[in-house]
């Protein structure tokens, strides 16, 4: 063993195959010591391609007649079989007879009758199973690897006719030729089926949601005029937990219609049964008044509005923090096009960067940044540009003494001037980098950050610099807009945190609106009861979902949850009129839930806080103000992706996704979301606070 160990060798085989297949005595070696038992001839035909010659003490190995290479064939009373031999003739490895034929391993079809029968050999022998310490032993299963190609492609957007390109069906050929490989029309079939598959999950984790959903829509091109409307929902699960999926995608052929929008939201409704459960929208472009009033009326027919509509539609907020930065850099593009002349003279030519990073080290510039050139899709490369300039503008202004070439240089005022414009794209990009974070964030994250630009914009435009006014002026404008349409959703949700309850509202809007402020504060106080009002009003009639239920029993005892089922039976004793008489009489006479929690004490504003598990935990102790601010806090502020947050313009769907189905595309896309989204993280963190003064 020792000695097949040392050689690599192939395990030994049992002793009465290796007996039964002992050489007879060559000319060209030493004859063997007589045995007492008399063996049989050998019948392999490998023995026409090997010798055994002895190079020991007992010890015999098998030499190869071709290329003389020599395997291990016995030590001692110990005998190896003839597998390994047979796998160096037939399969190509003996050097000589993969040159005689032609640098290709011998196959049935094209070698002698002899090497046939080897070949067979080779393929029919059982093979050996041994005791292994990795993965267990996987069978060829051609169905598994169709469902594994049908997720490759959904998983990598890879294009369906890949499956018929011909260096993938080479490809896999050789990985596996027992599989017989998939048409285009299989394919598709497949990754439907795969898309089918978790729709049913989803489903099943919709139908169980205790609260409403909430809808994005987001609108992309293509190159066919058609449109394309993705719809995601926003929910949260009877475990408190967050989730954004993609739901639809809807083949708009006008997407600019005022129909379009509710076209798409009223198919979603009706593909995940829905009806009743919407509770706000959140889309990616203005509106006309009839395209809102077309959404409204329609939504009106099977949900009820909360405070009459006011929170149904909402903007997107990453859509509208492009239009201010694109509208500042419009407002600013002299001095922009200056500073990316500069940096691309800098780094387009290797000899001019090595001047420029000479020059900085001689003038000890401590800024770590790089310039880069912007790309003008994308506002936050541009705002970093800028940043990266003003940071190495001592470099620049030093630039033409030792750069005769270089003869443009930024006046001071110019730099002056970024520094201003990157001041107020720096309040744009913080904002926006939330957005962009791996977890789902919670609608009362971004007061703060709303109130903040609205606040800075307000009296940049009354600044008496020219230049300050003059950038911030539509600046503001646009910005205003989304401020009037989404504060009060904005104002109740960061109310329903409890490290600040009312109190940033009363701050915020003593900042923004002066001696005007109590006006407004009143506008979000009336809101917020009026909405608990409603919550409380539709709650107490209507029958209890068994999510509800268990919600609300939290483990009370049998006789208790008999007395509840009493009670949803008064309805047929003609005593609804009588509850609601108790409900508003009992409201009046003492304090509510809204107002106990209005008035106690704030929590300290610690930096890791899940405001969803505070009310998960507080929902027995306020458990109509616990569904509310479940529903207000799944509100979503942004239509976009990740990826998509700081793009100047809208997506726009590829050619050959245009060329497939509508069916299809939604599958591929919708699947590929479900398959890569695990239950996403719900951001609550305190945003660091910085009020202004």
């Amino acid at each position: 063993m020792a000695t097949l160990a040392e050689n690599n060798e192939f395990p030994i085989e049992n002793n009465e195959l290796a007996l039964a297949e002992t050489p007879e005595p060559e000319n060209n070696i030493e004859e063997e010591t007589p045995q007492p038992n008399k063996r049989r001839k050998k019948k392999s035909v490998v023995w026409e391609h090997f010798t055994i010659e002895n190079v020991g003490a007992g010890c015999r190995r098998a030499c190869c007649k071709q290329c003389k290479q020599s395997f291990a064939y016995s030590t001692g009373s110990k005998v190896a079989g003839t597998s390994h031999l047979k796998r160096h003739i037939a399969k190509g490895s003996c050097p000589v007879v993969l040159r005689n034929q032609g640098n290709t391993p011998m196959a049935p079809h094209s070698a002698p009758s002899k090497m046939n029968e080897i070949w067979s050999d080779v393929n029919n022998t059982p093979k050996r199973r041994y005791r292994t310490t990795g993965s267990p032993y996987v069978g060829f299963d051609p169905d598994r690897c169709r469902h594994e190609i049908a997720r490759m492609i959904i998983m990598h957007d890879y294009p369906l006719h890949m499956v018929e390109h011909p260096g993938f069906v080479a490809f896999v050929q050789n990985l596996q030729p027992r599989f017989d490989m998939v048409s285009f029309s299989t394919v598709q079939g497949d990754c439907v089926a795969t898309y089918l598959r978790e729709k049913q999950g989803l489903q099943k984790l919709i139908e169980g949601i205790p609260g409403r959903i909430c809808l994005t829509l987001d609108l992309w091109n293509s190159s066919q005029t058609t449109g394309y409307m993705f719809l995601t929902g926003h929910f949260i699960d009877t475990d408190w937990k967050l989730h954004r999926k993609i739901l639809n995608v809807v083949m708009e052929p006008y997407p600019d219609s005022d129909s379009a929008f509710g076209h798409a939201v009223s198919a979603c409704l009706s593909d995940w049964s829905m009806e009743g459960k919407l509770f706000s929208l959140t889309i990616n472009q203005p509106l006309s008044e009839a395209g809102i009033g077309n959404l409204r009326s329609l939504l009106s027919l099977k949900n009820s509005l909360m405070l009459n509509g006011q929170l149904l539609v909402g903007s997107c907020l990453a859509r509208t923090l492009s239009s201010i930065a694109v509208e500042a850099l419009k407002t600013a593009h002299e001095t922009v096009r200056k500073i990316r002349d500069s940096v691309k003279y800098v780094k387009t030519s290797e000899s001019h960067e090595d001047k420029f990073n000479e020059l900085k080290q001689r003038l000890q510039v401590p800024s770590m940044k790089t310039l880069a050139l912007d790309d003008q899709t994308r506002w936050n490369t541009s705002y970093e540009m800028l940043v990266s300039a003003s940071e190495l503008k001592e470099v620049f202004s030093c630039l033409d003494a030792s750069d005769s070439g270089y003869i443009e240089a930024p006046s001071a005022e110019i730099w002056k001037q970024v520094e201003i414009l990157c001041t107020y794209l720096k309040l744009l990009f913080d904002s926006a980098t939330i957005l962009t974070g791996p977890s789902i964030s919670t609608t009362n994250v971004f007061f703060h950050e709303v109130w903040k630009i609205q606040l800075e914009l307000a009296r940049g435009v009354q600044s008496d610099d020219p230049f300050i006014s003059n950038l911030t002026k539509p600046m503001q404008e646009k910005f205003d807009k989304y401020w009037k349409d989404c504060c009060l959703v904005l104002a109740i949700a960061v109310v329903m945190d409890p490290r600040f309850k009312m109190k940033l509202v009363e701050f915020s809007f003593t900042k923004i609106y002066g001696d005007d402020a109590s006006n407004y504060v009143r506008l979000v106080d009336e809101g917020i009861h009026e909405l608990f009002h409603e919550y409380l009003t539709v709650s107490l009639p209507l029958p209890l979902t068994p999510t509800y239920m268990e919600e609300a029993n939290g483990g009370t005892p049998k006789h208790e949850e008999a007395q509840a089922r009493t009670l949803l039976s008064h309805d047929e004793l003609g005593l609804t009129d009588f509850d609601m008489y108790i409900m508003e009489t009992t409201s009046h006479q003492s304090r509510s839930e809204l107002d106990q929690y209005l008035e106690e004490s704030l929590l300290p504003r610690v930096h890791e806080f899940d405001v969803l598990g505070w009310w998960k935990l507080n929902k027995n102790k306020y458990p109509t103000l616990s569904k509310m601010a479940r529903d207000i806090l799944t509100i979503p502020v942004c239509t976009l992706g990740p990826d998509s947050i700081f793009d100047t313009m809208r997506k726009e769907m590829d050619g050959y996704r245009c060329s497939l189905r509508p069916e299809t595309v939604e599958a591929l896309i919708c699947a590929k979301d479900w398959l890569m989204c695990e239950p996403a993280e719900v951001s609550n963190a305190l945003v660091k606070m910085e009020f202004p003064i």
